[in-house]
């Protein structure tokens, strides 16, 4: 999230809210916001709203997600907005949009669905080290 200046706006149960300037370097070829930026924000939202529904002593880790590109992401900034549709003790279900803002107007720029995983005792990130 520091290295491409997305920032944590809202946080609740079952709610996440993430925003990101615009920003040349995370362009693809044509000029839009790159889906894997695009995709991150929505993940991060994502992971974040299912984790305010478990248990303090645990952390959270993508187990899959599906993304639905539907316009090219342009304009000032995006914002992934989160919602657990099915929380669990092991597995919920999120579903992130994200918006494109353009001249004070949103417009939906991909739909995510994720299965979000509860690692319990592992707070703060825990798990081994890869490599």
């Amino acid at each position: 999230m520091k290295t491409i200046g997305a920032e944590l706006r809202e946080v609740g149960p079952g709610y996440c809210e993430v925003h990101l300037p615009f920003r040349e370097d995370l362009c693809q070829h044509d000029g839009f916001l790159h889906a894997g930026a695009t995709s991150t924000i929505a993940d991060n939202a994502a992971g974040f709203a299912a984790y305010t529904l478990m248990p303090k002593d645990s952390s959270v880790l993508s187990v899959e997600f599906k993304m639905n590109m539907l316009r090219p992401a342009v304009g000032e900034k995006l914002i992934a907005r989160a919602t657990v549709q099915k929380p669990g003790r092991n597995i919920s279900v999120v579903q992130a949009e994200v918006s494109a803002v353009k001249d004070g107007e949103e417009k939906v720029v991909a739909i995510m669905l994720a299965t979000m995983a509860c690692l319990p005792g592992e707070s703060g990130g825990g798990g081994e080290p890869v490599g």
